[in-house]
């Protein structure tokens, strides 16, 4: 990799966007056309999902452009979270045949215990990484604080909704990590994994008290299961036939 190189987030211009999406603009491709323009010839995206999941992997995806393939993500790219399951579904495989390369890691629900949640973001993001199979000569890291600790790393706040190539990585490791839950559901039935993917809803609190922890819950996170009297109000709630939550 090359040297540290010093970019910033500006706000996007109306001709750095692709064409509106659903109401909402794509993720631009300005912070990585200035690093491309600085010299760098491979430019990485780098963001986490499940970190604040009770259940199941912390995953890290990492997505790799050249300045040739800035202007060919698919439309409608931008942060995982404002897209639905099913439009994540549709822009990954046209994602990953459009990038250079991209790779997923993760770390354990038992090393995420064991080593706290940064140490295990820096081990996912070693092993997406390391399953490159080219070394890019800059990050963009979404968020404040780098947790690749290499050389050439930008960190920009909110770079999953302002970087296509970031917003690309997010969207590589959500879909990534979603089929593991559902995978995980099959194995650990009842606590609603195929839908909730291991984040705290009430049918996972609802599990949690029933049936209690499984191998792949962090065990060192404190886990506000619902009691009994309160199971069986909610309950009633998930369960009346009509103005009822669903879960």
């Amino acid at each position: 990799m090359t040297g540290p190189v010093t970019a910033t987030a500006e706000p996007k211009r109306s001709h750095d966007r692709a064409r509106p999406h659903l109401g909402r603009p794509d993720a631009g491709v300005e912070t990585e056309g200035r690093l491309v323009a600085a010299g760098c010839r491979t430019v990485a995206g780098i963001d986490e999902v499940g970190r604040g999941a009770w259940a199941g992997p912390l995953t890290v995806g990492v997505a790799v452009v050249t300045g040739d393939r800035l202007g060919g993500f698919p439309p409608g790219v931008r942060d995982s979270k404002l897209l639905s399951s099913r439009q994540r579904l549709q822009f990954y495989e046209p994602i990953a045949r459009h990038v250079l390369d991209h790779a997923i890691g993760h770390a354990s629900a038992v090393e995420c215990d064991s080593l706290g949640m940064v140490a295990a973001q820096r081990l996912a993001a070693d092993r997406a990484l390391a399953a490159l199979d080219v070394e890019p000569d800059a990050i963009i890291v979404d968020g404040p604080r780098d947790f690749t600790g290499l050389p050439g790393a930008v960190t920009i706040v909110g770079a999953d909704r302002l970087c296509a190539v970031v917003a690309a990585a997010s969207i590589l490791a959500k879909v990534t990590r979603d089929r593991l839950m559902v995978e995980a559901a099959a194995t650990h039935p009842g606590y609603g994994f195929e839908r909730n993917k291991g984040y705290a809803s009430l049918e996972h609190r609802l599990a949690v008290a029933r049936l209690g922890m499984t191998p792949i819950h962090r065990l060192s996170w404190s886990v506000a299961a619902v009691g009994e009297p309160e199971a069986q109000s909610a309950m009633k709630a998930v369960w009346a036939p009509s103005g009822a939550q669903r879960l």
